[in-house]
């Protein structure tokens, strides 16, 4: 089975995220959206908040499973059997950190290999913490993210403004 694997935070699911899962689930048999556990990182959604945003996100989707790990991806990966990483790319300054981390993660697993997806020029700009910036500072984010974390965005901050 061809089966890749798309970590990230996740805090929150965004539309650009729903792109690149979209499209690696046409590429791949089987998609997992790896929900990372980072303890050390302050999270607006706890994981399990992440993961059910991520599954209603990708419902839609029959190849798609989302999961959370935490520690080392590649050892995540040769728990799922897989060994294909996907990364989305939004800006040539996202390619030298994601090199990096792929760099690091085919010497701790040779088996690996990263696929970059460059993203739909729609959301070249959008990540999850300019998503929570606007969002706190009142601006209208429905366009940036999917309902169901729309919702849950606005369940969880106090209206200030637009939104």
């Amino acid at each position: 089975m061809n089966r890749a694997v798309y970590p990230g935070s996740f805090d929150p699911f965004t539309n650009g995220h729903l792109d690149i899962t979209q499209r690696g689930a046409t590429i791949f048999d089987e998609l997992i959206v790896a929900v990372l556990i980072n303890e050390s990182k302050t999270s607006m959604f706890s994981v399990e908040e992440r993961q059910m945003m991520a599954r209603e996100a990708a419902v839609h989707i029959p190849n798609v499973r989302v999961l959370s790990f935490d520690g080392l991806l590649v050892d995540f990966m040769r728990k799922e059997r897989s060994r294909v990483i996907l990364r989305g790319l939004r800006a040539l300054s996202d390619f030298e950190y994601e090199f990096q981390l792929a760099q690091m993660n085919k010497q701790l697993a040779p088996e690996t290999e990263t696929f970059f997806m460059v993203t739909d020029a729609k959301y070249s700009y959008l990540s999850s913490r300019g998503v929570k910036e606007v969002f706190q500072f009142g601006g209208a984010i429905h366009e940036f993210v999917p309902p169901g974390v729309f919702r849950r965005m606005r369940e969880r901050v106090p209206p200030r403004g637009v939104r």
